[in-house]
């Protein structure tokens, strides 16, 4: 190996996924780790991973021509920072690029997380045969990717696709759901723990409050049926503006084949028939969006059409 490497990055709230990947699209080393989520912190423990990467594959940091992040957040392209970003404590605050590079040596480009799936998914999914979807990642938070004919569409600030803002879900007008967003505070793996909670006095996790559900229990029925209802109302709404080919669902809850289901089973109370698809990215379709956006940030060509 060269110096043609790749490092794509998927910076989510609870866990941070690396891949050191090369032009030609072969993965040399992957990890995962929980995420140390501060903001000079998450600096120094990215640059870690960009470092461990490099030693597992016998190479150092030096052979690597570019990174690209995707961060849970909306990246400002004059600054570097993440804003929107409430499950990234204080990343807001950092030059994220601008440190990156200036401690790993080259070219580091930050990207919203989902728009980077929507990317991989451009690239190794649907979009191989679809030019207009939209990527819908449910997990530590909700967001949105959308690609029109084959490009990915940021918008004018970057932050086209924050569905988690929609007016829908919670009560928009409380100050509490401003950070989050209304329809995010009902819509994520949290908010379902959350809910849970709430209603039974009792605290169980994301995965645990599906398996009750499907057990019959009722008070995690009712929380997993409001989960479900609520996303649906925010895909039927995402419907009546861009109208999408395809929904991709992905993410830690999203990518759930009975959340699939459930929603494909729901979306007839809202007169709506619309193409929902799990990912058909081979791994973390963040992951695979993000060498590609290393790779048009460096001087190395990948196959495919552009981003």
């Amino acid at each position: 190996m060269t110096r043609g490497l790749l490092v794509g990055i998927d910076l989510g709230g609870t866990k941070i996924r690396a891949a050191l990947g090369d032009a030609d699209e072969h993965i040399h080393g992957e990890l995962e780790r929980a995420t140390q989520a501060q903001g000079s912190g998450l600096v120094d423990q990215l640059v870690d991973v960009v470092t461990e990467l490099a030693r597992r594959a016998g190479v150092t940091v030096e052979d690597i021509a570019a990174t690209a992040v995707g961060g849970a957040g909306v990246p400002d392209r004059a600054t570097g920072t993440l804003s929107l970003a409430p499950n990234l404590v204080a990343a807001d605050d950092t030059d994220l690029g601008g440190a990156l590079a200036a401690r790993l040596g080259h070219p580091v480009v930050v990207e919203n997380d989902v728009n980077a799936a929507a990317v991989g998914e451009l690239h190794g999914g649907v979009g191989r045969y679809v030019d207009t979807f939209v990527f819908v990642a449910v997990g530590t938070g909700l967001g949105m990717g959308i690609v029109v004919d084959g490009r990915l569409l940021r918008g004018a600030t970057g932050a086209a696709g924050e569905i988690g803002y929609l007016p829908i879900g919670a009560d928009p007008r409380d100050a509490e759901h401003h950070a989050r967003g209304s329809l995010e505070e009902v819509v994520s793996g949290p908010a379902i723990a959350a809910a849970y909670t709430e209603l039974t006095g009792r605290v169980a996790s994301t995965r645990e409050v599906f398996a009750l559900a499907d057990e019959g229990n009722f008070a995690a029925t009712a929380v997993v049926d409001r989960f479900i209802r609520e996303l649906a109302r925010g895909l039927v709404a995402v419907n009546a503006v861009l109208d999408p080919t395809c929904f991709v669902l992905g993410g830690g809850v999203g990518s759930r084949p009975d959340v699939l289901a459930r929603l494909r089973a729901e979306l007839p109370a809202f007169g709506a028939d619309l193409d929902l698809r799990a990912s058909e990215v081979t791994g973390d379709p963040a992951l695979v969006g993000a060498l590609r956006l290393a790779a048009n940030a460096s001087s190395l060509t990948l196959k495919g059409r552009p981003s």
